[in-house]
């Protein structure tokens, strides 16, 4: 699709890694960007467009915005692994495969670095990650994410595989505590000490199912069980029929325009709407399963239905630029913005363009269909 291809050309010439324009938080608090999850997932999919192509441009600009950050010993600008922030592990995931294309020492001595906040970061009573150390005790979708493909990565590549029974865990934790049975969807987050004020205080849940975190959590799944190299282990076929139930349970929500609203089992109420980033991840997530054979071939027609139902619908041209538009900039639980987690909260939050979140899904979902030819 050559208008997107287009689009991306046009955020790469514009941005740089102290200011990166997909960054729109970043943009619009005017800070120059630190290390941080946001633009580990744009950089990820530029490197996965390197893959596919093998157009030096995409590796050039992802090996100069990691270098930037990471150190000659191996530390990295503005990340602290004492602050506990999931999150902040995303972007470790880029440092993979730019030690294997570029042999640079300090990005190596950089995975160990994110390494060291796996072996840190504080648990729940359960034994899963906190989400990060301001919201303690607690359990986001976002975070299995953010961390599990990193963690299992590492594990694979450099440990042995000593820990790939705590990531399993932890998974499997968040399908007992975390998923409506009924639904078969999965709430947003989960307090372990009953504690906070958006959960209730039977199962510790929050309110809602949010289509994001629930795109998160099907991309950690994923991308996890895609690092896994015994095919054949108990825990690994566990994981694959967790995600292929979750997609199953999702796409019963699936709209006719191929995408799914922001509050995924209320799209009949006002306000909400179909949202691009978390519509995206779905799209992305079902065509690699699919490549993958974790979901047969009848699924692609999904999964080609929200790429296309997308970029139909919110990828357009104004001007002479590119857009998309429809992304939901952030949503959380808790915090200084007393997020309760409610309906009316989800879609209040604000509804942005060219924002990562969304193009960065959107370009992955792009590569699975580009590998066909």
């Amino acid at each position: 699709m050559e208008m997107l291809e287009r689009y991306i050309e046009e955020l790469l010439e514009k941005s740089t890694p102290e200011y990166p324009i997909w960054n729109i938080e970043k943009v619009r608090s005017g800070e120059k960007t630190k290390w941080n999850y946001i633009d580990g997932c744009m950089i990820k999919a530029i490197l996965e467009m390197y893959a596919i192509t093998k157009n030096e441009k995409y590796l050039s600009f992802a090996d100069n915005f990691i270098d930037y950050f990471v150190q000659e010993d191996g530390t990295i600008k503005d990340y602290e692994v004492e602050e506990f922030n999931i999150d902040n592990v995303n972007a470790g995931k880029t440092l993979f495969e730019l030690y294997e294309l570029t042999g640079k020492e300090k990005y190596r001595k950089a995975i160990d670095t994110v390494y060291e906040q796996i072996k840190k970061q504080p648990r729940t009573q359960e034994g899963n990650f906190w989400h990060k150390k301001i919201y303690p005790y607690q359990i986001w979708l976002d975070g299995l994410y953010m961390a599990q493909p990193f963690y299992m990565e590492y594990e694979i590549k450099f440990n042995n595989k000593a820990n790939c029974e705590d990531i399993y865990s932890q998974f499997i934790n968040v399908e007992k505590l975390m998923k409506d049975q009924k639904t078969g969807l999965y709430y947003h987050g989960y307090d372990s000490s009953r504690d906070i004020f958006w959960c209730d205080k039977e199962t510790g849940l929050s309110q809602n199912f949010w289509l994001r975190a629930m795109g998160w959590y099907v991309m950690a799944l994923i991308d996890t069980l895609e690092k896994m190299d015994d095919k054949k282990s108990e825990a690994y076929v566990k994981l694959m029929a967790i995600f292929k139930d979750v997609v199953d349970a999702l796409l019963k929500y699936q709209d006719d325009s191929g995408m799914w609203y922001q509050v995924i089992d209320q799209g009949d109420r006002a306000g909400n709407y179909l949202e691009t980033s978390g519509s995206a991840i779905m799209a992305y997530a079902i065509l690699k399963g699919v490549r993958l054979g974790y979901l047969e071939e009848k699924y692609k027609a999904y999964g080609d239905k929200a790429f296309e139902g997308i970029c139909k619908k919110y990828l357009y041209e104004k001007n002479g630029e590119m857009h998309l538009g429809g992304i939901c900039l952030v949503a959380g639980l808790g915090g200084k913005e007393k997020r309760d987690g409610s309906y009316e909260y989800y879609i209040s939050e604000p509804v942005v363009e060219n924002e990562a979140k969304g193009i960065a899904p959107l370009l992955l979902a792009y590569t699975e269909l580009i590998r066909e030819y």
